[in-house]
């Protein structure tokens, strides 16, 4: 498949599969980094959970963004679902690694409760593509505060890696986190990176970080996930497409 461009499609070729793409009103980067990822012929489905309290800035103004999250969710789905998809894609992740484990678990199945259909979210995906590699020592990046850094460290534990280290960048707003520089990313993750690190990964789906985890994880020779590459990546694979994309990193490359 060309890099940047979708798969290429013959007259006979059948409709692949409809991905509903669910993400908070304020982001702009999931759509940006996944659109152009359409092996045999799938699509995305954008369906937009309506944010009215955008600040980070605190742990209360984070208390009041999931709030608003949970309480608007349920109307993004319903819309999103009148174009009939075949599958959810959660475009959003603090809020899948709050409460752990369980706490993922509890919001997938308030998905598939409120959909009929199963769901990644950027917790689960995150977690079975470092599996993927194998890693056990694991350095993290996120945009949050550090109350929501402590549920990413929580999760991950749960899980069974060890966290070296986690770099937060304390975005302000929902909407800053994406104006965060390629050279600030490069810097975080440098920062949670050591010898005896297996793998790094960042959260925050708003983050736009496909780019540079691809440039980097070839200049230190370790995996560099990109949460918005590891969850195309795992809603592909479960839903029987195994196609090897080039261009954004080794887990679409290799896994």
């Amino acid at each position: 498949m060309p890099v940047g461009t979708g798969a290429v499609i013959t007259p006979q070729d059948k409709k692949g599969k409809k991905f509903a793409l669910v993400l908070p009103s304020t982001n702009t980067s999931v759509e940006r980094e996944l659109h152009d990822l359409r092996p045999q012929d799938c699509s995305w489905h954008t369906g937009r959970i309506m944010i009215e309290a955008p600040a980070l800035d605190s742990a209360d103004a984070f208390g009041a963004f999931r709030e608003g999250l949970n309480a608007s969710m349920p109307s993004a789905l319903e819309i999103v679902m009148t174009c009939d998809p075949d599958y959810i894609v959660m475009g959003m992740s603090a809020e899948t690694f709050w409460g752990g484990v369980a706490g993922n678990a509890e919001f997938e199945q308030r998905v598939r409760d409120l959909t009929g259909r199963e769901v990644t979210t950027g917790a689960t995906a995150a977690g079975e593509a470092l599996k993927a590699f194998g890693a056990k020592k694991i350095g993290i990046i996120t945009p949050y505060q550090p109350v929501g850094d402590e549920q990413v460290v929580a999760y991950f534990t749960e899980l069974g890696f060890e966290v070296a280290g986690i770099t937060g960048l304390c975005s302000e707003s929902a909407t800053s986190i994406a104006t965060e520089s390629p050279e600030k990313l490069r810097e975080a993750f440098l920062s949670v990176n050591g010898d005896d690190v297996d793998a790094l990964i960042q959260c925050g789906t708003n983050l736009e970080c496909a780019a540079t985890a691809a440039e980097l994880e070839k200049e230190i020779g370790k995996p560099v996930i990109a949460i918005n590459i590891a969850t195309a990546w795992h809603a592909f694979r479960v839903n029987g497409i195994d196609d090897k994309i080039s261009g954004y990193g080794r887990l679409l490359e290799e896994h």
